[in-house]
C-alpha cells in the first residue's frame, strides 16, 4: 500500500478522513455509473453513486461503532450485509424478455462491484478502490469490443425470425442449410390468434465461411420475413 496514504487510515476517524473516503465512493461509484448512463441501462449513474456512498458509509459506520464508540462488535458485519443485499437491487435490474433473451446482468454485476467499491472507500483501502474501477471500466469499454468479436466470430448461436404465415418456416430451414447451417434447436411460436406474426427461434452451427450478419441478410431477403435477430 501507499504510505502516503496512511494517514487515511490510522485509528482515529476525523472528519478529513470520513470527507475524503466518501468524496472517493462518489467518484469511482460515478465513472462506474457513467458508462452505464451512456446506454441508458436501469441502473446508471445517481444509482451506481448512491450505491457507493451507502457501502463507504457502512463500513465507516462500523468503524465509528468500535474505534470511538467503544462497542464490542464485528467491524465485517455490516459490509457483509451491504455485499448480501445488494444482490436485491441487481435482481432488479435482470429481464427475460419475450424472446429469451437474458439483460441486465452486467448492470447487475456492475452494481455489486460498485458497492465492493464503496466498502474499499469507507475502509480506507483507497488504492483497492481505484484500481478496481479502473479494471471495471477496461471491462465495460475495451473487453465489450473483444467479447463482441468472439461473439461474432462463434460457429453455435441463437437466431430469432419473425414471419408472415407458418407455411414460410419451411423454406426459412430450407436456406439455413443450403449455406451450410445446421440447426441444433428449433423452437415455434405460434402468435396468429393474437393477431402477431409466427415466429421462430433457431439454434445454429454455421461454416466460419459465412459469418452470422451474411447469414441473416440472406433470410431477412426471404419473401414473407418479417425481421431477423441475433440472440
Amino acid at each position: 500500500m501507499l504510505e502516503c496514504l496512511n494517514f487515511l487510515r490510522g485509528s482515529n476517524i476525523d472528519w478529513i478522513d470520513v470527507t475524503v473516503r466518501l468524496v472517493l465512493a462518489v467518484i469511482c461509484g460515478g465513472i462506474i455509473g457513467i458508462e452505464r448512463e451512456r446506454k441508458r441501462r436501469p441502473a446508471g449513474f445517481r444509482t451506481h453513486i448512491l450505491i457507493c456512498l451507502g457501502a463507504a458509509m457502512a463500513t465507516l459506520t462500523s468503524q465509528f461503532l468500535v474505534l470511538e464508540m467503544g462497542y464490542q462488535t464485528d467491524l465485517a458485519r455490516l459490509g457483509a450485509q451491504v455485499i448480501a443485499g445488494i444482490g436485491f437491487i441487481g435482481a432488479g435490474t435482470i429481464i427475460i424478455t419475450k424472446r429469451r433473451q437474458v439483460k441486465g446482468l452486467t448492470t447487475a454485476a456492475g452494481l455489486w462491484t460498485a458497492a465492493i467499491v464503496g466498502l474499499c472507500c469507507g475502509a480506507g483501502y483507497i488504492e483497492g478502490a481505484v484500481i478496481t474501477t479502473v479494471v471495471v471500466i477496461l471491462a465495460e469499454l475495451v473487453f465489450a469490443k473483444l467479447e463482441y468479436f468472439i461473439i461474432s466470430n462463434a460457429r453455435a448461436f441463437n437466431l430469432y425470425v419473425e414471419y408472415v404465415e407458418a407455411g414460410k418456416l419451411g423454406t426459412i430451414v430450407d436456406t439455413i442449410k443450403k449455406h451450410g447451417g445446421y440447426i441444433i434447436d428449433l423452437e415455434i411460436t405460434k402468435n396468429s390468434a393474437e393477431g402477431r406474426n409466427p415466429c421462430a427461434i433457431f439454434s445454429l452451427q454455421t461454416p466460419r465461411k459465412i459469418s452470422h450478419q451474411a447469414l441473416m441478410t440472406i433470410i431477412a431477403k426471404l419473401d414473407g420475413v418479417v425481421s431477423v435477430e441475433e440472440l
